[in-house]
């Protein structure tokens, strides 16, 4: 989850390299467990007809990681990543249900033998520029017994129109669209969810916000993904005790996707330790909708 400009281009590129270029201390610490958000693809948006399931298979390489580990108490290096999402309308667009289900494997025991499965359960909805989500999630290691990571948590976000609603940016950018979202929540049950890359302390709230740049058509994408987190252990249960940021350039092709990532994950209460990878994802996208016209009659294969 494009052609701008040359210059724009450069400038894309420019912001990934860097990020891929801040180091940290190696040494192994937990995965991120909580669902990135990536960007629409084509006919995300189009109501026209009533989706049934639709949800998206990924596949995932790590190609640098130096510090993600392949398991929730800190063992191992993830080599390769499984996932398949899948979600349904149950009352239009202000209910639905989503489920993820994250596999990954220990590169240094073997790039094919799982080592973790990481599932989530959701109920998510839209009123008007609003979002809401409520989320259960569940991390545990496959191949040994372990840590297990749990928590339930309830989040809250604005999205304002997107940019090509402006006359100016559609006059100046044709081919071009940016849209953002930003938000917050809290961790309201949370068995051992930490609050730094570190695996200290234990998280309460969370402020996220994302940014998509459709370079082109929305066949190449540019995306931002910021979350902090506070502890409810330390005195301060406002202030963030860690902000994890993700970079993505994405290149389209029909219902396929091919994204190079970037994570980095910064304790900002103290010095530390940091998380970070460079991973290659291939994401196809699928649906079954109900046509308007024939809906609760007949299902149909879209695309």
């Amino acid at each position: 989850m494009f052609t701008m400009s040359r210059t724009l281009h450069q400038l894309t590129v420019g912001t990934l390299l860097c990020g891929f270029c801040l180091n940290s201390a190696p040494e192994l610490w937990a995965l991120e467990k909580y669902g990135r958000p990536l960007p629409e693809m084509e006919g995300a948006q189009d109501h026209s007809e009533e989706h049934w399931i639709q949800g998206y298979l990924l596949s995932g390489v790590f190609m640098i990681n130096p510090t993600f580990a392949a398991r929730p108490d800190n063992t191992g290096l993830v080599g390769l990543r499984q996932m398949i999402h899948l979600e349904t309308d149950l009352y239009k667009e202000y209910l639905q249900f989503y489920t993820d289900q994250n596999f990954f494997s220990d590169r240094q025991r073997s790039w094919i033998v799982l080592s973790e499965w990481d599932t989530v359960f959701a109920f998510t909805g839209n009123i008007h520029n609003w979002g809401w989500r409520l989320q259960y999630e569940r991390d545990a290691p496959l191949d040994r017994s372990g840590l297990i990571q749990a928590y339930a948590d309830a989040l809250v976000t604005y999205r304002p129109a997107d940019a090509r609603s402006l006359s100016w940016w559609r006059s100046a950018f044709p081919d071009q669209n940016l849209t953002v979202y930003a938000g917050g929540g809290g961790l309201f049950y949370n068995e051992t969810y930490f609050a730094r890359p570190d695996n200290t302390g234990r998280a309460l709230f969370r402020y996220v916000a994302h940014a998509d740049l459709d370079l082109y058509r929305n066949r190449v994408v540019l995306f931002v993904d910021g979350n902090f987190f506070t502890d409810r252990l330390a005195a301060n249960v406002i202030k963030p005790s860690e902000f994890d940021l993700v970079m993505g350039f994405a290149v389209r092709y029909q219902d396929f996707e091919l994204a190079l990532i970037h994570e980095r994950d910064m304790p900002l209460d103290g010095g530390g330790l940091v998380q970070k990878y460079v991973a290659l994802q291939l994401r196809y996208e699928f649906e079954w909708t109900k046509p308007a016209s024939l809906a609760g009659k007949q299902l149909s294969l879209h695309r």
